[in-house]
């Protein structure tokens, strides 16, 4: 953990609309900015519904997100955007739409291909269209951030991108637009945007600026999932949920995660697993691991959760695991169809995730990968 006086860096979209019903408020901003040509870059589902952001002008609508979305899924996407020539890049839907807008914002008519961006700080600035994300479910919080993911087919690698150039101008945050998610996304997407929370509040580059947003967007977690999981069109459950994600955003830039994403990475780029179901299932495994390096901010979270236990590893698994299994989450590898005899492959990939695990306040060796892998099994 880092101490109150280091250095951090705080970074925001320049304007957030959050509420129920603010999702027409981008079009009534895009108007004043004088924006005409316009991208919207979503799933078949949200695509149906790009009406209800009151967009005017000429609108492009690429609809064929994918979930966990690889390097051919961006190279379509940004045919679409060098066709459509927008002046607005629009990312409507979850993770995966708002990840593949911010690479088209900075790539789309760019001398940069992929391969020279990956990593941080490598998108030549500046960018030439203004981005707006518009999330539809509680989870990733990529509206608030500054990395996109995509997934290399060949290596089954996560490729990411860090830039201030992939900065939104505009988040709107609508909680109505989760009102449809089903119950088992929910549950899901809800535990990933607590672990956003808990591993930047555990990691080993946490800092005081940051914990704020950690434990708050926990603490509406471990008030609000039940509650949304038992009734989709609960407004305030919803909402407090929107804010967690937005929250767990917050953790992302200046912190990140650490172990539990990066356990939950090959479920994902090897097996299609999405990416909340791959954390909501790890997430109780390696935070109960890392108890003994982080004793007291464990406490916290499991009163943030509402959840007693005290400080043995069992224990604190043990509540974890309830909290999540508790919303009808799959807790097995083999439940989500990860075959045994890939766990080895799986240890291997988890384990050259450094961007991530260097940030895990205890030290995960590969076998501790492959015994977690084999525990969840």
């Amino acid at each position: 953990m880092v101490s109150l006086d280091s250095p951090i860096t705080i970074v925001r979209p320049h304007l957030i609309e959050f509420g129920v019903g603010t999702a027409e408020r981008l079009g009534k901003w895009a108007s004043e900015k004088g924006y005409g040509r316009i991208l919207v870059i979503s799933d078949a589902f949200n695509a149906q519904r790009v009406d209800v952001l009151a967009l005017q002008g000429d609108v492009t609508i690429f609809a064929d997100v994918t979930p966990e979305p690889d390097t051919a899924n961006l190279d379509k996407v940004l045919a679409a955007a060098n066709a459509a020539d927008a002046d607005l890049v629009v990312g409507f839907g979850g993770g995966s739409a708002m990840d593949l807008a911010k690479l088209a914002a900075v790539l789309a008519g760019s001398s940069q291909t992929l391969q020279e961006v990956v990593g941080p700080n490598k998108v030549k600035g500046p960018r030439r269209v203004a981005l707006a994300q518009v999330p539809t479910t509680s989870g990733t919080g990529s509206e608030a951030g500054i990395r996109a993911l995509v997934t290399d087919p060949n290596t089954k690698a996560k490729l990411a991108v860090e830039s201030l150039h992939m900065l939104a101008d505009i988040a709107v945050i609508d909680p109505a637009l989760t009102f449809t998610v089903p119950a088992r996304i929910t549950a899901a997407t809800g535990v990933d945007a607590m672990a956003h929370c808990v591993e930047a509040f555990t990691n080993r580059k946490a800092h005081p600026m940051v914990d704020l947003y950690a434990i708050e967007g926990t603490r509406l977690v471990g008030k609000y999932l039940a509650r949304a999981v038992k009734d989709g069109s609960d407004a305030e459950a919803r909402a407090g949920l929107s804010l967690a994600s937005l929250y767990g955003g917050f953790c992302l830039g200046p912190v990140n995660t650490a172990g539990g994403h990066a356990l939950a990475y090959p479920l994902g780029t090897r097996w299609h697993v999405a990416h909340g179901a791959a954390n909501a299932l790890i997430f109780p495994h390696v935070f109960a691991f890392n108890t003994p390096s982080v004793p007291e901010k464990t406490k916290v979270v499991m009163d943030a959760l509402g959840r007693g236990a005290s400080d043995s590893i069992q224990s604190v698994f043990d509540a974890a695991y309830a909290f999540c299994a508790e919303l009808g989450i799959d807790m097995t590898l083999s439940g989500l169809g990860v075959p045994k005899d890939d766990l080895d492959a799986m240890a291997d990939d988890a384990f050259a995730i450094r961007r991530l695990l260097d940030n895990n306040p205890r030290d995960l060796s590969r076998a501790d990968i492959r015994a977690i892998y084999e525990a969840a099994f």
